[in-house]
């Protein structure tokens, strides 16, 4: 529903009648598109037919917009801003453009009209699965926030053939196929084939004398790719202003080698083209071997090298000099994965451009900055030299130098501290000489922001603290946020109605979701919230059954988690207290238990083989329980194959609990944690991420937070604790662990979790045995509060009221003022 917008000058019956017309222009315009554009009959039309034709209708009522907004910012000289992520989890647009533009309602009876359902016509697009979780799902939002603020700027990312792999579970076990998103067409993009640059890979670097008497370095690729530009437009809250998403497509120059095919060799004459179109092909190709982690190196640099290419010449169209990119154009780095932009930003200007090197590097730091996503080491991306210079030989010698000048720097402030100079060189002369992308972006950025609180304090002190110390001006925190259109506007309606009534236009200005906390004891909202919570969750259940064939209960607790499958994300911690509630309704089946429904997705990796083990156990799990008589149906187990953003707006406004239990400190922030509560979830999760800030927000009454903090997990690991002393105190700990090794629950490979037990006796790096007695404690709470209807209702009234601090406009908006230095 659109928001309610008085025109106090208008009439019902003339605010009717100019409803009625836009009605008949959008049947017209739909019609025309199914015929012209893409060429049936309305009698044989297909869903997906119908789908195309109305996408390419509502992409009709953006372009204008689209280009009148670029025009005002070429003519107006106003900063832009590019973001640069490997990742934008876009998922469907239908609704989104729709709802945006202010036209849901209007589609929705003009399809109607045509004998089309709205819902349905919806999931006949597919999901751009364009990203993996958090992070490219972040990208989306944050593309969208900058639609809706005004903020002249521009995504860059690669178009990805297949994007994230598709899941199907196999008798419990995660096997991938490709998400062949691109089958059909994609109704929303414009190619832009006049829109090419080369990639450049291998080679020699050769150094030369120029005749002014100065050193100058010369690149001899050896491989040349072409990466083509295909643009998708970004609305704004009610049309506000579009920003482009540009995503690069890898080509061969020359497709066909025509003398090999003559001679017969048909695959090999296409061959170049394999390996130049493999660049594009698969997000987050498997890294197991050496080429998986080459064709890695290749997409990131192959995608900032077209975005730095096309920014630059964008930038000297508009204005003519390089020395005013800084004042013109801000860069932002989303993670790692476009850190070589440091190393290829300054190839161009020195290279490309013949600029010194001190101007050079002062326009680079000056433009770019850098947001971390991880204290993870293994994703603070580092790459074996001997690998790199092979790929990219001449952003070897820049990196040298930029490393060379920076330890001189560290050298003067921190003289004859050998071991400091080593911890912030970006080479790791201890681990086969790698370089250090983490480092590289933090030295090329001017400010280096963390995603929550509490991440961008571990920052300092941990992964970056003597760069820290080095620079101690430029690590700043911006707390990552949600889009509401799309969170709770388009994926809640009911609720959406609800809030909309009591605040306002949320969707504006975030502030008011505040005035909710109003109706947190007005019975009459209470039941309208419960109603709306009842529906959702009735929808969910039906997709359960259709899905995987569960049939659940809406009256249960749906408690969700739904992320990433990764062992600090703690899918185990849930899995294994889901056992030990299992066995207690099993000894005790009278007690007053809380029905439940644990509910999770997700996907592993398809190189980390204890994700996909967890996956496994979490089937297992499920099948023994669901088929259980003795639980009498308290209790039901529930993984969802094939988690996307489609499925995440089915399960998220279903949700009763949100599951946020990551280690402390190991959670940069989380976005699903505010999403569900914006939904009228309650949490309960640890001291880690944007969760220590939830809590602040919706009060430590509204939240169930449990076990370790982030330094008490630093100071386990420091002093060597000892889990099998833990498990040892904790009986029903214990018990848990034994049914699991002794293959109650995988009678067919009894030893199949045998290793993975062994882990949490021996070592337990993720802390489960420490945390779960509280965790234990926190879940039967839950249980107390879930007896007491109208005690849980304020508690989620309270959640939404609380989020409005974690709307990504928030978040924008201060990357705008503290960051990028554009107005809002």
């Amino acid at each position: 529903m659109e928001p309610a917008i008085k025109f106090p000058h208008r009439s019902p019956e003339k605010m009717k009648a100019q409803h009625e017309q836009a009605v008949t222009d959008i049947k017209a315009a739909i019609i025309s598109k199914l015929t012209l554009g893409v060429g049936k009959d309305a009698a044989q039309a297909t869903e997906r037919d119908w789908f195309l034709a109305t996408a390419l209708a509502a992409r009709d009522r953006v372009i204008h917009r689209w280009l009148a907004e670029e025009r005002a910012t070429r003519a107006e000289g106003r900063k832009r801003v590019y973001y640069l992520s490997l990742e934008f989890l876009i998922g469907r647009l239908i609704s989104d453009v729709i709802s945006n533009l202010g036209l849901t309602d209007v589609f929705r009876d003009a399809l109607g009209d045509l004998g089309v359902d709205f819902n349905r016509l919806q999931a006949a697009e597919p999901d751009a699965a364009l990203g993996n979780g958090g992070l490219g799902r972040l990208a989306a939002c944050f593309m969208e926030s900058m639609a809706t603020l005004g903020i002249p700027g521009s995504g860059y990312g690669i178009r990805y053939d297949h994007g994230l792999f598709r899941q199907v579970i196999k008798d419990g076990w995660q096997h991938e196929y490709p998400e062949n998103w691109l089958s059909f067409r994609n109704p929303w993009e414009f190619a832009r084939p006049e829109v090419i640059y080369d990639i450049h890979f291998g080679g020699r670097v050769e150094n030369t004398t120029t005749p002014r008497g100065t050193q100058r370095a010369v690149w001899h690729p050896e491989e040349r790719v072409e990466a083509v530009a295909f643009d998708t437009p970004i609305v704004g809250w009610q049309d506000r202003h579009v920003n482009p998403l540009r995503l690069w497509s890898a080509r061969a120059p020359d497709p066909l080698r025509l003398d090999a095919f003559n001679r017969g060799d048909h695959v090999g004459a296409a061959s170049a083209q394999a390996r130049a179109e493999a660049i594009s092909k698969v997000l987050y190709p498997s890294d197991e071997t050496p080429a998986g982690r080459e064709l890695r190196l290749r997409q990131e640099y192959f995608f900032v090298s077209a975005s730095l290419q096309d920014l630059v010449q964008r930038h000297l169209r508009d204005f003519g000099d390089l020395h005013s990119l800084p004042l013109n154009a801000a860069i932002q780095l989303n993670d790692t994965h476009p850190s070589i932009a440091v190393a290829e930003l300054m190839r161009i200007l020195i290279d490309l451009h013949g600029m010194e090197w001190s101007e050079a590097w002062q326009i680079v730091v000056g433009t770019l900055s850098y947001t971390n996503h991880t204290l993870l080491p293994e994703a603070l991306e580092s790459w074996p030299v001997p690998l790199f210079e092979r790929v990219l030989p001449r952003h070897l010698q820049i990196i040298y130098r930029i490393n060379s000048e920076h330890l001189k720097v560290a050298e003067e402030k921190f003289p004859d501290d050998s071991d400091f100079l080593a911890s912030v060189s970006l080479i790791d002369e201890h681990h086969g000489r790698r370089l250090r992308m983490g480092h590289l972006a933090f030295i090329g950025s001017h400010r280096i922001n963390g995603v929550s609180g509490l991440h961008t304090d571990l920052m300092r002190k941990t992964v970056f603290s003597d760069l820290h110390a080095l620079y101690p001006d430029r690590i700043v925190n911006k707390t990552n946020g949600v889009t509401f259109r799309r969170w709770l506007n388009q994926s809640n309606p009911g609720l959406s109605k609800l809030v909309r009534e009591a605040c306002g236009d949320v969707y504006s200005d975030w502030t008011r979701i505040k005035k909710l906390d109003e109706y947190a004891n007005d019975s009459a909202f209470l039941e309208k919230l419960a109603a709306e919570k009842r529906a959702n969750k009735v929808a969910l259940a039906k997709v359960i059954r259709e899905r995987v064939g569960i049939v659940v209960d809406p009256s249960a607790m749906f408690d969700i988690q739904i992320k990433r499958i990764h062992e600090y994300k703690r899918q185990l911690l849930n899995l294994m207290e889901t056992v030990a509630l299992y066995n207690a309704i099993r000894s005790n089946p009278n007690r007053n238990w809380a029905p439940r429904v644990k509910i999770f997705a997700g996907k592993a990796a398809a190189s980390y083989k204890t994700a996909k083990l967890i996956i496994k156990l979490a089937n297992d799990i499920a099948r023994t329980v669901n088929d259980d008589p003795a639980v009498r149906g308290l209790l039901k187990v529930v993984f969802l194959p094939n988690y996307n953003v489609s499925l995440a707006e089915c399960i998220i406004p279903a949700a009763d609990l949100s599951e946020q239990i990551s280690t402390a400190g190991m959670e940069a922030s989380g976005t699903g944690n505010m999403k569900l509560a914006l939904n009228g979830a309650l949490t309960v999760g640890t001291y880690d991420g944007a969760n220590v800030e939830m809590c602040d927000n919706v009060g430590d009454d509204n939240i169930f937070i449990f076990g370790l903090h982030a330094h008490e997990v630093e100071e386990c690991r420091a002093i060597g604790h000892n889990p099998g002393a833990i498990i040892a105190k904790t009986p029903m700990l214990a018990e848990v662990i034994e049914s699991i090794e002794q293959g109650v629950f995988s009678p067919d490979d009894k030893s199949r979790y045998g290793e993975l037990m062994a882990g949490i006796r021996n070592s337990d790096y993720y802390m489960i045995s420490n945390d779960f007695a509280s965790y234990a404690e926190a879940q039967r709470k839950i249980d107390q509060v879930w007896h007491t209807p109208d005690v849980w209702r304020r508690m989620c009234v309270h959640n939404i009221a609380g989020m409005g601090w974690f709307s990504s406009d928030r978040t924008i908006a201060e990357y705008a003022e503290d960051i990028w230095s554009v107005p809002v």
